[in-house]
Order: C-alpha cells, then structure tokens, then sequence
C-alpha cells in the first residue's frame, strides 16, 4: 500500500465520498466539483496524478477538503489512516533528495518505509489552474 500525506494545517476535513459533478473541459486530473455547503470544490483524482492504475469510485472511499494557497480542493482518496506527529528534524526537505521534485514538500522516512507529505499549492502545474479555472466560469 503507498501512502501519502499533506500538512495538516493544509487538512480542512475528511468526509465519505459523495456525488461528483463532472466538470466539461476540466484538466484530466478533474474528476469534476462537489457542492461543499454552498462552496463548488474541484475533486482531484490523485491516482491520475501519481500514475496509479484506475479504479472505480467506492462508497467507502473519502474525500480529504483541504485548502490551498487558491481555495479550496477536495482529493480523492483510497482511505485516511490517521494523523501523526513528527518533529520537523525527522522531515526530510524535497530539495535534499532530488531538487525540482513536483508536488513534494517532503519525506518522513519510517521503519516499513516513506511517506511523501505532498505540496497542494504545486499540485495543479499552472496551465491545469488556468483550464480549471476557465472550466468552473464555463459551468
């Protein structure tokens, strides 16, 4: 199992995942938007951004809301396992292991592996923004 991980001050909350609208030109990332009370947040798939294989939409799968520098942006997700705290010494910078590396804030190295805390204001490249943004005005 690969497991990710966001900051969680980034983490606004986690719920069951509901009915996405699709968004018609929408980056392929998109999945589509979710109406949040009264707030349309984009749903990003990350397994379209990691490269991982496709899988249908499961009603145990979750959304994780988070904000970003830009608003707000729900992330598809497998599951949520749980909240840790590390010291900042025990993070590794992006930059240490391999400068230019995309979307990583950086790496916390456990005994059965690493966790890569991604960047969400990196997530989207800029031309993604600007074709989500034209899509959500176009909708």
């Amino acid at each position: 199992m690969q497991c990710f991980a966001l900051h969680l001050a980034a983490v606004e909350r986690t719920v069951f995942v509901v009915e996405i609208t699709p968004l018609p030109k929408a980056p392929t990332i998109v999945l589509g938007v979710i109406n949040v009370q009264g707030q349309i947040i984009p749903v990003v798939n990350i397994r379209e951004r990691f490269c991982l294989p496709t899988r249908q939409i499961e009603l145990s799968d979750r959304l994780v809301i988070a904000r970003t520098a830009r608003g707000l942006l729900a992330l598809l997700v497998d599951t949520v396992v749980e909240v840790i705290e590390r010291p900042q010494a025990d993070i590794t910078a992006s930059d240490a292991i391999l400068s230019g590396i995309e979307y990583i804030a950086g790496v916390i190295k456990f005994d059965d592996g690493l966790i890569f805390i991604h960047d969400l204001d990196t997530f989207l490249s800029p031309a993604e923004e600007l074709s989500l943004q034209q899509a959500i005005a176009r909708s």
